[in-house]
């Protein structure tokens, strides 16, 4: 059935300015290594979940199937309020994080650029740098 509807697709991508299947499988052909590593990805952790089960040991009691909460026993519900700093300090961390990231693509092509790159990446970083040091300043990285 899914292969009938791809077909059926293929049939339909003429209207969308693809005048021969040759063309469709050309575009479709360039997807095929990403189509093939998340096929490979998802056989491998099926294999892993299904190897664990059939060869590890399988031996459930009553103490071994109640959840494991760090060594006490759990309690109440699992929903409890989190302090702000976790949320704040996993937010400041991706938020610096990402913007580290763009220096890699900028470094590649730093050549091509030229001055204006380095103008432009140098207001970047001075923006990235205010605001790390008015996180600083106002008390963000600090671990009360």
């Amino acid at each position: 059935m899914l292969i009938s509807r791809c077909l059926f697709r293929l049939e339909q991508a003429e209207l969308n300015g693809f005048h021969n299947k040759t063309e469709i499988l050309a575009v479709l052909s360039d997807f095929a290594p990403i189509a093939s590593l998340f096929a490979l990805s998802v056989l491998v952790g099926v294999m892993i979940l299904f190897m664990s089960r059939m060869l590890g040991p399988f031996r459930p009691t009553a103490r071994k199937l109640v959840p494991y909460e760090s060594g006490m026993r759990p309690y109440g519900d699992a929903i409890r309020r989190i302090p702000v700093k976790f949320y704040r300090v996993a937010v400041l961390f991706i938020l610096f994080d990402i913007e580290v990231i763009f220096f890699l693509p900028w470094a590649v092509v730093f050549r091509d650029l030229r001055l204006y790159g380095l103008a432009v990446m140098g207001f970047f970083f001075l923006v990235l740098t205010v605001g790390f040091v008015y996180e600083w300043m106002v008390g963000g990285l600090e671990w009360d």
